[in-house]
């Protein structure tokens, strides 16, 4: 039991640490919009599209603890919007620790590494809105 928290834990530091850099380069463009004046938003205009989110896996079938990237890009969404992966298990979503916030024109990337093996049923979601579901074998 020991070996496989140590694992996760692994696995857990790393998407926070690529989450971490990911942030860094969005939180520093994103400074200069929140001082800006109300009246300077666009509002209801940038986000009139509906809402939706995009998701591909970078490998279909990985080792257990393997690195592979989720990909995509949001619409509808503010820029900078935090998207987090879930794991469907015993019927119910639940959220991994694995999420960042979208880059400026909505996409993102996310490290991810899965120790439950086999077929895995995976998502995005930000706030209500979420992607396809897409299947991750781990074997």
């Amino acid at each position: 039991m020991v070996s496989k928290r140590r694992s996760l834990r692994t696995a857990v530091v790393g998407v926070l640490g690529a989450a971490s850099l990911a942030l860094a380069g969005t939180a520093m463009a994103a400074t200069p919009a929140a001082h800006t004046s109300p009246a300077s938003h666009a509002g209801p205009r940038a986000v009139s599209a509906k809402a939706a989110i995009t998701a591909k896996p970078s490998a279909s079938s990985v080792r257990a603890w393997q690195l592979f990237r989720v990909t995509g890009r949001t619409t509808g969404l503010k820029a900078g919007s935090k998207v987090t992966l879930q794991q469907k298990q015993h019927g119910k979503w639940v959220s991994l620790p694995a999420s960042m916030n979208t880059s400026r024109d909505g996409s993102y990337s996310l490290g991810v590494k899965l120790g439950l093996k086999g077929k895995n049923d995976l998502r995005i979601v930000s706030g209500t809105t979420a992607s396809p579901v897409f299947s991750v074998t781990v074997r």
